[in-house]
């Protein structure tokens, strides 16, 4: 699985979509009562951990250009961390993480107010659709702390994603993610310090399961885009709540009801719809030379 072609890339967004979902069943095997900072505190420091062998010598005189912003950036997602320890914990597994898919529709709007985007029909669709499947899947009667919390983690994965525009051009994903878990430790210790709990040996294996989970994840993703157009495969990405479903009901005995069916789609029809549209448009780019040097 090279990741060269259409095939194998999709093939590696699914399989790093299931890793991501063996990271949350690790979160999900926590108490509810956890150390959240605790848990954030270890996950971000064995990530650098795993990740320090890995970078080049040539990124180290660049370590850390682009302080300020990498430096709000890895907090943001402490914050998205924290609230997906407290989603996870309390909520169904495929309802956490399908609220967690609304992280796109909510960086839609933040392109907007931010860099004065203009959203295509579709998109406004989306929008809506997507805010309205996240109220069905949630319902107001049980928009309580947790159904919160995986909003939270929506909101900072997406504040994440805007503020990737902001990083210096040249750094490596490995050399942002590394960043993004070292400049959180100090906030994450220093929370872990105030939270004041004796340190248990299952949230060390959490964590441990957690980022490694991840990073393998990450690395699918980083394989898979590396050769193939985003817009050919991205659309793979939604097998993640799928997976959601599929452990959730194996593991956990959670059964998805009617209400959270129609909200995830909802949710997720109008975002894969956006992303066959762009697909389209790239082919008759593609097409367009082609076509011209057959009139010529």
């Amino acid at each position: 699985m090279s990741g060269k072609t259409v095939n194998s890339a999709i093939l590696l967004l699914i399989i790093g979509n299931a890793l991501a979902i063996v990271s949350d069943v690790f979160i999900k095997l926590m108490e509810p009562d956890a150390p959240v900072f605790q848990f954030a505190f270890l996950r971000n420091l064995i990530t650098v951990c795993l990740l320090m062998p890995l970078l080049k010598r040539a990124e180290y005189p660049r370590l850390f250009e682009g302080f300020m912003v990498h430096a709000i950036r890895s907090h943001v997602l402490l914050a998205g961390l924290l609230c997906m320890v407290v989603a996870l914990t309390t909520l169904p597994l495929a309802t956490a993480n399908a609220v967690f898919y609304a992280a796109p529709v909510i960086l839609m709007v933040l392109s907007v107010l931010v860099f004065r985007e203009r959203l295509s029909p579709l998109s406004v669709v989306a929008v809506i659709s997507g805010f309205a499947g996240v109220l069905v899947i949630l319902r107001p009667t049980a928009l309580d702390f947790s159904a919160l919390s995986a909003l939270g983690t929506a909101f900072c994965l997406a504040v994440a994603a805007l503020m990737v525009r902001r990083l210096p051009s040249g750094q490596s994903t490995l050399h942002k993610l590394f960043l993004n878990s070292l400049l959180a430790i100090p906030a994450s210790f220093a929370l872990a310090m105030w939270e004041g709990a004796s340190w248990r040996w299952e949230i060390i294996a959490s964590a441990v399961g957690s980022a490694v989970f991840i990073l393998g994840y990450n690395a699918g993703v980083l394989m898979a885009y590396k050769h193939v157009d985003a817009n050919q495969v991205t659309s793979a990405e939604y097998t993640g709540l799928i997976w959601a479903i599929a452990v959730g009901w194996l593991a956990f005995g959670e059964v998805p009801d009617l209400w959270f069916l129609t909200g995830s789609l909802m949710i997720i029809v109008p975002l894969l719809m956006i992303g066959l549209n762009q697909r389209r448009k790239q082919r008759l780019i593609h097409r367009r030379p082609g076509a011209e040097a057959q009139e010529a």
